[in-house]
């Protein structure tokens, strides 16, 4: 107690500085039409040990070597950023959604999910596990979370790019969201199962059904039965937390979600969406405001020093395998816009359409990193795979703002039915 309290001020310190880095490098390039989440990324990588770790070593260690422990006082913050991430995007889908063309977003649906996970499933089988694999030796759970990381689209990102281009309103972006919400739901699930499967020892055919009997129950009783329960609770006379303070009872729900995800052996971030798509789906006035008030608190604190410790946990010096890069980049690229370009060619014969459409299904953003992270927290992957999956997510979201952002300036059209 006494050593953990001693570490306080420095840890203080730290925190100041990752949030400060964050906040200050996603102005700037939310300035220069960049995302702002790669700014964020960029400020604690100028922290971590790729920057000051290589040029001032004792800097670094006296910063950061009292908190890497899993478990430690920084491990809490990432955590909480990670879980509140996740709880906001959950709540954020509703808003999203969108039920026209139907027809056209089933196809892509359809190909820029299928095609790209099954490339992606099949690639470490194809191509070798060992310069991917993490320390829980997990062939399954790395073929299936190397699926999700070809397949998945970050939303809120593109969402970013969409209302910084003024696009926002147009029918490609209502198709290219709503696309991007039905798969990301499904890999999500996944996902879920992935870090289930290396949530016990054993991984045998029976682990693998139970882990995903679970992951399905647990999803179903979170759509079903909670909401219509929460609903009820919302009601109650007796419901002193909520009159005391919604924001209080939102937080409430989101951490027995993630203690139910975690008893179930889901992995606990997935419980923490699924809360958030429960208090999504209350309309009420408010607990709208206490949603707002949540999100407020999280972009301002919390997410962005998730995001600047991921940066500060990236090592290009040691880990990074550029022809690791290169390969999956070009893999991962190739998968889905082969995919989508196949759904976009059964919906429509404009061939820029479709390309339009398989570049924004790229984008793998913040969500990609996510994923990447939970991933190297289970075990599933190694450190190089890990600085390889970020990396992609970067260079992946800044090409789609360039490219679309060109399309505009020559005046072509974003999505046309021919």
């Amino acid at each position: 107690m006494t050593e953990a309290i001693s570490q306080l001020p420095r840890l203080f310190l730290l925190i100041g500085l990752l949030l400060a880095a964050a906040h200050f490098f996603g102005y700037i390039f939310y300035k220069c039409n960049l995302p702002k989440v790669i700014g964020e990324i960029f400020g604690g990588f100028l922290l971590g040990k790729s920057v000051l770790g290589y040029f001032s070593p004792d800097i670094y260690l006296w910063l950061f070597d009292s908190f890497k422990e899993e478990g430690g006082l920084l491990s809490g913050f990432y955590w909480l950023g990670l879980i509140l991430l996740m709880f906001i995007s959950g709540f954020e889908i509703q808003k999203l959604f969108d039920r026209d063309d139907k027809r056209i977003i089933a196809v892509i649906v359809l190909g820029s999910t299928v095609i790209p996970f099954a490339a992606g499933f099949s690639a470490p089988v194809c191509f070798g596990v060992a310069p991917l694999m993490g320390i829980k030796g997990n062939v399954l759970a790395l073929q299936l979370v190397f699926g999700t990381t070809v397949a998945i689209t970050a939303i809120p990102v593109i969402s970013r790019i969409f209302l910084d281009l003024n696009i926002m309103r147009t029918r490609f972006a209502k198709i290219v969201l709503t696309t991007a919400i039905v798969h990301d739901v499904v890999l999500w699930c996944v996902l879920a199962i992935a870090t289930g499967l290396v949530s016990t020892r054993a991984a045998a055919p029976l682990q693998v059904a139970s882990t995903v009997l679970m992951t399905v129950v647990f999803i179903g009783l979170s759509l079903t039965v909670m909401p219509r329960l929460v609903k009820f609770c919302n009601t109650l006379k007796s419901n002193l937390l909520i009159k005391s303070s919604v924001f209080g009872y939102a937080m409430v729900l989101c951490f027995i979600f993630v203690a139910l995800a975690s008893v179930l052996h889901v992995n606990i971030v997935f419980g923490a969406f699924l809360a958030g798509v429960v208090i999504g789906l209350m309309p009420e006035e408010k607990i709208e405001k206490g949603r707002a008030d949540i999100k407020k608190i999280a972009l301002a604190f919390f997410i962005p020093l998730y995001f600047a410790i991921v940066g500060a946990r990236i090592d290009l010096i040691h880990y990074f395998d550029l022809k690791l890069f290169l390969g999956v980049l070009f893999f991962a690229i190739l998968s889905a816009t082969a995919g989508t370009l196949l759904a976009a060619r059964v919906v429509t014969r404009d061939w820029l359409s479709g390309i339009n459409l398989a570049v924004a299904m790229n984008t793998r953003g913040a969500v990609g990193i996510v994923v990447a992270t939970i991933a190297l927290d289970s075990g599933i992957i190694n450190e190089p795979f890990f600085v390889v999956l970020v990396s992609i997510a970067v260079v992946t979201t800044l090409l789609t703002g360039f490219w679309l952002r060109y399309v505009l300036s020559r005046g072509w059209e974003l999505f046309k039915i021919e």
